[in-house]
């Protein structure tokens, strides 16, 4: 698994479980609040999209040493 894989499923779970949080329709329902880390998470994949900067891609780079999808590409063709 590459960091942007990664980084797509992580966000995609975060928005659903603080929308399961924070929407009082929802049985999981604990406060509103927790629509600003719906927020959050959007602002942060926004920036990310212009920026190229992703605190998440940092960590799991030079923690977990997990490849970007260009360094798959290069070695799968390796």
């Amino acid at each position: 698994m590459t960091t942007d894989r990664f980084i797509r499923i992580f966000a995609g779970f975060m928005v659903l479980l603080s929308l399961a949080l924070g929407v009082p329709a929802s049985p999981l329902f604990v406060s509103s609040n927790f629509l600003w880390f719906t927020a959050f998470v959007g602002a942060n994949l926004m920036q990310s999209g212009f920026t190229c900067f992703c605190p998440l891609e940092m960590i799991l780079r030079k923690v977990f040493r997990m490849p970007t999808a260009a360094e798959a590409a290069v070695a799968v063709r390796s």
